[in-house]
């Protein structure tokens, strides 16, 4: 069963087999909690408040210190192209959280047992651990085929790729949807790569290294490529296509033009 909702100012859409729908009210919550203590739309988060003046960084709760610490850890790794702070210094983890939060709906349902599931946040997806592992019992696999949004037609697909065990997770970030909102060491010029797509095997790796490659362009991606085991796939103001050596394999073993 699919079930979608909004959360994070975007669409959540899960889906899993229907005995376990009494999972989902674990997983809603979780989305409740992030957006209840990261948000800087919301006057009353957490973080607001931080922002703001009327708590401080030191009285913070331990979820969110713990968040802040793995998003400076990240500035770190990335040479600041990924950041938790504003140009003008607030913090604003909004780079981060969603993609915690579907790690921890993630870690909610297979815990909880569920076989196969699919979490899909606005556009950022993680697939079950099992998915795509084959079937003892059918000798069947059911990966889940994702597809990448054009950036230059809203209404058309790129490309699709599938999702199995260990690569589980993708997520993009661009200009296409939310325009430049990437925040680029103080530079005025537009980003060479309107889109950027990583696929990973954790979806907090996808999300963060799609959001440094957009800011660093490509000294970024060769660092990325370099240092890290993941897929990329870019797209530039141009329209232009490229994707790493692992990307071109696994579209060409899927048979996706």
């Amino acid at each position: 069963m699919r079930h979608v909702a909004q959360t994070m100012g975007t669409v959540a859409s899960i889906e899993l087999p229907s005995e376990w729908a009494s999972e989902l009210n674990a997983v809603e919550r979780i989305f409740r909690e992030v957006e209840r203590r990261f948000s800087l739309y919301l006057p009353g988060s957490e973080l607001s408040m931080i922002a703001d003046g009327r708590l401080s960084l030191s009285e913070a709760s331990d979820s969110l210190l713990s968040s802040y610490s793995r998003a400076l850890e990240w500035r770190t790794a990335t040479g600041g192209n990924f950041s938790p702070h504003r140009p003008d210094g607030a913090i604003d983890l909004n780079g981060i959280v969603k993609a915690e939060a579907i790690e921890q709906a993630g870690a909610q349902l297979t815990a909880a047992g569920c076989p196969q599931w699919s979490i899909n946040v606005g556009g950022d997806i993680l697939v079950s651990p099992t998915s795509g592992a084959t079937n003892v019992a059918t000798s069947s696999s059911e990966p889940l085929r994702a597809g990448i949004a054009d950036p230059h037609n809203p209404t058309a697909l790129l490309c699709s790729l599938e999702l199995r065990h260990p690569r589980r997770a993708i997520a993009t970030s661009g200009s296409a949807q939310r325009g430049d909102h990437i925040w680029r060491g103080g530079s005025t010029e537009p980003a060479q790569f309107v889109q950027v797509s990583v696929v990973a095997n954790d979806i907090v790796t996808a999300d963060v290294l799609a959001t440094a490659i957009v800011a660093g362009g490509q000294d970024a991606l060769d660092g990325v490529s370099d240092r890290w085991d993941v897929d990329v796939i870019t797209v530039d103001r141009l329209g232009a296509l490229h994707a790493t050596p692992g990307l071109q394999s696994s579209l060409v073993r899927a048979q996706i033009t």
